[in-house]
């Protein structure tokens, strides 16, 4: 049996009974290791486990999914995930492989950013459309989440941006002469999201939206030190967000309860009185 088990965003104590009962019966255990991150390090799940942990990058999980699979057509195999086991795609193309090889696949679901967004008061049966937003390069900066942002503000919904991650990454270089040597990681920052997204603003020129759109920063969300500040994109650029991971929410039009939440979160309410889209009913 595979196991893929969400751990949630927190500890290691954030993984639910179901999952760590399924963890303890497993031979063998992978946490992926690229599209998010704990905040505690690998050493405090093995020890709630009882388990070793074999790390998974995403080369192994993307090149060599027949590694993680082996033998689980016999043995328990768990397939550790940060938030909920369906936050990436490349998960699926794993449960795919398995019901290929005809190995039996259980999913064990948990919190993600996806759903714990909610926090900051904005709800979210009124969002749209979810944006990544990457790391910019000297040659390569995409901006298609533009017009996804468009058509959400278009209709008045709140956008979660999720910022990107490089973890055992290689460089251009490295990578076109076959030399596996990584770069350091990265986590976006709030900071770093917002300059971003008005530099594609400052080109694009439609006006989707201005330095002074509402936004809400968060970090850390799970954690005992999770940051939620909210002010315009011009004062996130300076706000402090802490450690990562960070996430990012374009404010659309609120209903007045969600205005008076996340008020409470404002770098400065004034700002956001004057520039808060907020609707009576």
């Amino acid at each position: 049996m595979l196991y893929i088990v969400g751990l949630g965003l927190g500890d290691e104590k954030d993984i639910t009974v179901k999952g760590l009962e399924a963890v303890k019966s497993c031979e063998r255990i992978y946490l992926e290791h690229y599209t998010s991150i704990l905040t505690v390090p690998t050493d405090r799940l093995e020890a709630l486990y009882g388990k070793k942990i074999l790390l998974a990058d995403r080369e192994m999980v993307e090149s060599d999914l027949n590694a993680i699979l082996k033998d689980a057509d016999s043995i328990n195999v768990a397939f550790l995930v940060v938030g909920d086991p369906y936050g990436a795609t490349t998960h699926t193309d794993l449960v795919l492989r398995a019901k290929e090889l005809n190995i039996g696949v259980t999913s064990i679901h948990n919190a993600s950013i996806m759903n714990a967004i909610g926090c900051c008061g904005l709800q979210l049966y009124n969002y749209g459309q979810t944006i990544s937003i990457v790391f910019f390069l000297d040659n390569w900066r995409p901006d298609s989440f533009y017009d996804k942002i468009k058509q959400n503000r278009a209709i008045k919904l709140h956008t979660l941006c999720l910022l990107d991650i490089k973890v055992k990454e290689q460089s251009i270089e490295n990578m076109a002469r076959g030399r596996k040597i990584y770069e350091p990681p990265r986590y976006m920052t709030v900071n770093q999201a917002v300059e971003q997204l008005l530099e594609v603003e400052e080109k694009r020129q439609e006006k989707v939206y201005s330095p002074t759109t509402i936004g809400v920063g968060m970090s850390r969300i799970g954690a005992p030190d999770q940051r939620i500040i909210c002010g315009t994109l011009q004062e996130l650029l300076e706000a402090d967000f802490g450690e990562p991971l960070h996430s990012l929410v374009l404010a659309g039009e609120m209903h007045f309860l969600e205005a008076d939440i996340l008020k409470t979160f404002a770098i400065n309410v004034d700002t956001f009185n004057q520039y808060a889209q907020v609707s009576d009913h």
